[in-house]
């Protein structure tokens, strides 16, 4: 009994110690003094970045916002304070003002450290003259405008490309160059432009040319005197008569023999081409209706063989349109257009010859090409007409050889000298005409080889025709008799 008495004593005293060296040893230190629920504070987890929940704010600059936050505000960081402020005024409210361009962040802390907001800050430009500006010159768009660094950006719709170009050109004056304004505006329902162009040209050309060549053989014993006089057309630069000549000998022995050389030549030219080509509104097109003809680039020899072979380059010619139509509103038309015919022509043509052997020569006529072309930029109503180009030359050239000193004699001086008379008249017009279109039914549109009827054998045989007359356009042909067989086959 007595060894269980003092092992229950034992048991206390050494209680008593670990409790007292418990509460020693939390006297000494203490940061082992437990935490009470009073004093408990969650802490967010944090974000990717290392910020808690940052939001994230717009401003304008020079513009400024006012935060309310839940606990008393001990301490505030600006990460960069050039392009943002936060102004504390009350233990819970703060301002924030944008000074310039650009992104920063502030956070909020309370007095014990921890973090109570946080805001990620982008300062644009301040953008709301723009848009007011923007829906008072066009109320009718949808245009959103968007602050990017030191641009813009625009975005939305409008009803035709002039009302775009317009928000362009707003937003590049407010915002200080075009280079600061990236425009992503769509435009809606895009029209489009037939452009319908008329060259037409009349050139009429009359040549003149009438000379008298003399030529006399004189005898006076053994003395022979011979006299010749032949007078050149130079107006023109050829002469026309080489076949058209009247000759007369007079005399035996003493012969004189005189020659006649008369022509005189009329012609008339007419061009008329017509082409026709469709584009979106603000969109290019091209039309091409032509050839190519071949000319020599020049020579390529074998060191070998000591060949020369001709290189060929090809030239093209031609009608040709190119067209950028822009509506800029109900039916007025911004065009920039080209047209040009051309066509081959032997006023100016030039022959080459190359030496092939001693004995042989190949020779090229390379002609030349007659162009008429027109480019300009002009505003038309839709279904207006107007003449874009026109030209109304007049050319003459008279030019009179001969013998010096007889050509001026009164009547026989005709008999000495050469007249040669060129007129050339040109008178040219190329007249334009826009049309807003749309689409058509099929039925509604006419064809070239609308009523054009294939002859049958016994009319190409016995009349000779090449096709029947052509019929009334939209009016169904009669149906022919055919005999045999014919239709589909179906198993």
């Amino acid at each position: 009994m007595k060894c269980r008495a003092d092992l229950t004593t034992m048991r206390t005293s050494l209680v008593r110690a670990l409790s007292f060296s418990a509460a020693l040893a939390l006297v000494l230190n203490p940061a082992l003094t437990p935490v009470v629920a009073a004093d408990y504070r969650p802490v967010a987890p944090a974000a990717a970045d290392g910020q808690m929940n940052a939001r994230f704010l717009s401003l304008g600059v020079g513009k400024s916002i006012v935060i309310d936050l839940p606990r008393d505000i001990k301490d505030v960081l600006v990460a960069d304070p050039k392009i943002a402020n936060a102004v504390v005024r009350s233990a819970q409210r703060a301002y924030i003002i944008g000074a310039s361009v650009g992104q920063t962040n502030i956070v909020f802390f309370d007095s014990a450290g921890q973090q109570i907001a946080a805001y990620d800050i982008a300062v644009k430009r301040d953008l709301n003259g723009v848009r007011a500006a923007l829906k008072q010159v066009l109320p009718n768009s949808d245009i959103q405008i968007d602050g990017l660094g030191e641009g813009v950006v625009l975005t939305g719709s409008v009803a035709s490309p002039m009302e775009a170009q317009q928000a362009n050109e707003l937003a590049a004056r407010l915002a200080g160059g075009a280079d600061k304004v990236v425009n992503s505006i769509v435009v809606r329902g895009r029209d489009q432009v037939m452009l319908k162009v008329t060259v037409a040209e009349v050139q009429r050309s009359i040549v003149k040319q009438l000379g008298i060549d003399l030529s006399a053989n004189l005898n006076y014993g053994t003395s022979v005197v011979s006299f010749t006089n032949s007078n050149p057309f130079t107006a023109l630069g050829h002469n026309l008569v080489d076949g058209n000549s009247l000759t007369t000998k007079f005399g035996a022995t003493p012969s004189v023999q005189a020659t006649l050389r008369a022509m005189e030549t009329a012609g008339v030219i007419r061009t008329l081409a017509e082409p026709n080509l469709t584009a979106i509104s603000g969109e290019s097109a091209t039309f091409i209706a032509g050839g190519e003809f071949p000319v020599p680039a020049g020579y390529a020899c074998d060191p070998t063989t000591h060949v020369c072979t001709t290189q060929i380059s090809f030239k093209k010619f031609g009608i040709s349109l190119n067209f950028t139509p822009v509506v800029l509103t109900e039916g007025k038309i911004s065009l920039r257009v080209m047209t040009e015919v051309s066509e081959l022509s032997n006023e100016n043509a030039i022959t080459l010859s190359q030496a092939v052997t001693s004995t042989s020569v190949n020779s090229v006529t390379v002609p030349s090409i007659r162009t008429r072309r027109a480019e300009t930029s002009l505003e038309i109503p839709s279904g207006g007409a107007m003449a874009m180009a026109g030209l109304i030359q007049q050319q003459t050239k008279q030019a009179i050889s001969g013998l010096p000193g007889l050509m001026q004699l009164p009547v026989l001086g005709t008999l000495f000298r050469s007249r040669d008379f060129v007129n050339n008249a040109t008178e040219l017009v190329v007249i334009v005409t826009p049309y807003v279109v749309r689409a058509a039914a099929p039925k509604d549109l006419s064809r070239p080889d609308d009523g054009f009827a294939a002859p049958a054998d016994p009319q190409a045989g016995l009349i000779g025709n090449i096709n029947r007359i052509y019929g009334v356009p939209g009016r169904t042909e009669p149906a022919r008799n055919y005999r045999g067989t014919y239709g589909f086959i179906t198993d």
